[in-house]
């Protein structure tokens, strides 16, 4: 098929998420390598958001290829209630890669139904029902993820599930409160958490859900002893403390996971996306030592008829390989410290770059029509005017690829990027900012 055939077909035949149908203009995609993908006629687009801050090893890993291949002449489907190598083998490596304290892993198809399933066990094995998630944040757009999402994708799923509780996590570049350090903004906003989970009922909350890092909502990272507050008080009531590293796990921050950077052991965790870096879907739930020795006596009522699909499983054991073969981690602390002066820089020399926030190779740029008032370039949770939409059109327009929320640019490319392409497409960003600074 030409690139024309396979545009119109798609458009006349699938619903496009999160998308006006009549406004989109796909790519037609003919392949990739490396943090490049191609078209039909021939252009090359660098991945720069490593299409959904998922694949992380970039396009066409052969090790990854070859795994799926050699699983798929074996068996390429099982019952999960059936014992699978790929299944085993994996699990055992995400239990070797997470704190001392975790036990067991249930596989899901993704990010969303692994949220769903952390909740779920979190409920069954404390026996409460409400959940805290925040504000800002994205869970997946299921509806029980969805109802733990806070940003305005939860609003197709009002009125939402009951037991749901929001808060707001620190946004310390948005707050107007001036505090003297991180530490005692991370006091202030521990400390209005504990006091709303007793107005809620201490004894009724199951689970506190975070982002470990705000993902597409600005890659907001929590101040020095957040964290650490948040697993105190998670301590202090009998809470279970869920991170969610669908987006911020596998490497992307510098750590294998990216609570980690923050001296905190979770009891559950969900994960997704870098597990297989996108070449098969997969997500999943670990849980503590605790929480495993409970269902050993107590029903798991989790169930999914792809759960621990073969196919990805082996997908999974290749790129968590590869991840460590290749020394993916000593490679992202060397671009993502070139990422963050260079992000500073465009800091520094922009006028409509109010704020940069960046841990590994993950990042966004915070757009404003004012440093000094530092009032967005678009209001929060609207683009009226369209004004993001055309900056991220300019920057597709240089085949730099990536998307935008709110005011914020994503910058998450994959981990294998080199200095040098990180130089050359960094460039393009700084043209293109140039261009909002003459707008504004």
């Amino acid at each position: 098929m030409t690139g024309q055939e396979i545009k119109e077909l798609s458009l006349q035949y699938n619903l496009h998420s999160w998308s006006k149908q009549k406004s989109i203009d796909p790519i037609p995609v003919i392949g990739g390598k490396g943090i490049y993908y191609f078209d039909t006629d021939g252009n090359r687009y660098s991945d720069m958001s490593s299409q959904l801050v998922n694949l992380n090893v970039g396009h066409g890993c052969q090790p990854i290829i070859d795994a799926i291949r050699e699983q798929a002449e074996k068996y390429c489907f099982i019952s999960p209630a059936m014992a699978s190598e790929p299944r085993a083998r994996l699990a055992k490596m995400v239990i070797d890669r997470m704190p001392e304290n975790m036990a067991k892993v249930f596989f899901t198809n993704g990010g969303a139904d692994a949220n769903e399933n952390a909740i779920k066990i979190a409920r069954l094995y404390t026996g409460r029902k409400k959940i805290f998630s925040r504000y800002r944040s994205y869970h997946g757009s299921t509806f029980g993820a969805g109802n733990l999402t806070g940003e305005p994708r939860r609003y197709p799923l009002e009125p939402g599930i009951p037991g749901f509780v929001k808060f707001f996590d620190p946004y310390l570049y948005r707050e107007k409160i001036h505090f003297a350090s991180e530490e005692e903004a991370s006091d202030y906003y521990v400390s209005k958490l504990r006091e709303q989970i007793i107005y809620e009922g201490a004894d009724s909350v199951a689970a506190i859900v975070m982002e470990t890092i705000t993902g597409s909502n600005g890659v907001i990272i929590p101040p020095k002893g957040y964290l650490t507050g948040v697993r105190k008080v998670c301590d202090e009531f009998g809470i279970m403390m869920i991170c969610d590293e669908v987006m911020a796990g596998w490497c992307r921050t510098g750590k294998m996971f990216a609570f980690e950077n923050f001296g905190v052991k979770p009891d559950i965790v969900s994960f997704a996306k870098g597990i297989t870096s996108g070449y098969v879907q997969l997500g999943g739930v670990a849980v503590s030592k605790e929480i495993a020795a409970y269902f050993d006596d107590h029903v798991l009522q989790c169930g999914l008829t792809y759960s621990g699909h073969p196919l990805a499983c082996a997908a999974g054991i290749a790129c968590l390989n590869y991840y460590d073969s290749e020394h993916i981690l000593d490679k992202v602390a060397v671009t993502g410290k070139l990422l963050g002066e260079i992000l500073e820089a465009l800091k520094t020399n922009h006028k409509c770059v109010g704020d940069v926030r960046y841990i590994g190779l993950f990042s966004a740029i915070e757009l404003v029509k004012d440093k000094q008032t530092r009032e967005p370039l678009v209001p929060f949770g609207q683009d009226p005017t369209g004004v993001m939409k055309a900056i991220i059109k300019k920057l597709a327009a240089r085949k730099f690829m990536t998307y935008s929320h709110e005011n914020m640019i994503m910058v998450a490319p994959p981990l294998i990027i080199t200095p040098e392409q990180l130089k050359e497409e960094m460039a393009k960003m700084d043209e293109v900012l140039a261009e909002v600074d003459a707008e504004l």
